[in-house]
């Protein structure tokens, strides 16, 4: 007697989601499960295209099943839907499905270079992503991933973002002349929000990344009273003042009731390239021993790699330049990592809809 369709879901039974703390089957992630004489098909759709554990648990499910007597052979199919995570009383931008802010409370953490390698990381993984320079004072995401194109005015009077690296980008940078400052007051700010927001042609988007201007102004307000935030990094360096500057900015983000989804240690430390040893040149821990406090994950440490540095002022994301090199590692890490937190934000408020 051959193996049956029941047998194949209750083995997947055994095979658990460690973010969602949960069983594939019961999750909904197994679908068109085909069983030929020996031969088993099915398809695992994923939360995220960016799951960090998405090749040990094909696996896993692969190895189960075929272990089942009568098995000859079994496949895994390998898919993804990004979920949204709603806001009850803010109006969602039609086709964006999540969007992530990425905050700091100072300059000069990296906080623009963790955007656009987080942006171009999920991207890679298979994620459509687009990403939002709201930095408005200091606009510098164009020249980081090499756009420099003006965006173009659809028929129905909405800006087409330029395309960098896979990344659909809008940025006050690419609508001033380069040596303009920029001397706003808060509703000026709030429009411009709105406007990159609502008058932009986005399409469908598994990610929006928003990279907010450091602190805890009026940017970051306009957007958690305007659109439904999925989540917030916080990037920090280790030292003191940096973290302390964070955990402001953590403190922020929780008043505005948006999800903290984790911090990243930028500059945690120095790698000789020559010798290998291990340099922590602005001290190290910080994040996360802020992390701890704050009960936050620590989505990762990233090193100091003058290739970092480099790609941001030629175009070329480390992710891109230097796929293999230690930094571009640490921020594909955190990229599965954001993917994953986002996932277990939507899935809390699907629960709570469906006990409302």
């Amino acid at each position: 007697m051959g193996v049956t369709e029941d047998q194949v879901l209750t083995v997947l039974r055994t095979v658990q989601d460690p973010d969602l703390h949960k069983d594939i089957v019961t999750l909904g992630f197994v679908k068109d499960v085909k069983v030929e004489g020996g031969e088993v098909d099915f398809t695992i759709e994923l939360t995220t295209p960016a799951c960090p554990v998405r090749d040990e648990m094909k696996a896993e499910a692969e190895q189960k099943v075929a272990a089942l007597p009568g098995v000859t052979g079994a496949r895994a199919r390998m898919t993804a839907d990004v979920k949204a995570r709603g806001g009850f009383s803010r109006q969602a931008v039609p086709g964006i499905r999540n969007i992530v802010a990425v905050g700091a409370g100072k300059g000069g953490v990296g906080k623009s270079t963790m955007s656009v390698n987080l942006a171009v990381a999920l991207q890679q993984k298979g994620a459509r992503v687009g990403l939002m320079d709201a930095d408005v004072y200091g606009p510098n995401i164009p020249q980081m991933l090499g756009v420099k194109d003006a965006p173009e005015v659809s028929d129905d009077k909405k800006m087409i973002p330029p395309v960098g690296h896979g990344i659909k980008v809008m940025s006050m940078g690419m609508l001033v002349p380069p040596d303009q400052p920029i001397i706003w007051r808060g509703p000026m700010l709030h429009g411009a929000v709105q406007q990159f927001m609502r008058d932009v042609a986005w399409g469908e988007l598994d990610y929006l990344i928003v990279d907010l201007p450091p602190g805890t102004g009026d940017v970051s307000l306009s957007m958690s009273q305007s659109v439904p935030v999925a989540g917030a990094v916080v990037v920090t360096t280790p030292q003191g003042v940096s973290v302390a500057d964070v955990r402001k900015a953590v403190g922020m983000f929780r008043q505005l009731n948006i999800p903290v989804l984790g911090v990243v240690e930028n500059m945690s430390y120095f790698a000789c390239p020559h010798c290998g040893e291990r340099t922590e040149i602005f001290g190290h821990g910080g994040g996360k021993t802020m992390a701890e406090d704050l009960k936050i994950p620590l989505l990762g440490e990233v090193p100091i790699d003058v290739r970092v540095r480099s790609g941001g002022d030629e175009g070329q994301p480390v992710v891109v330049a230097a796929p293999d090199s230690p930094a571009a590692q640490a921020f594909r890490d955190v990229a599965g990592k954001v993917a994953a937190q986002i996932s277990i934000q939507a899935m809390r408020v699907l629960r709570v809809v469906q006990t409302a």
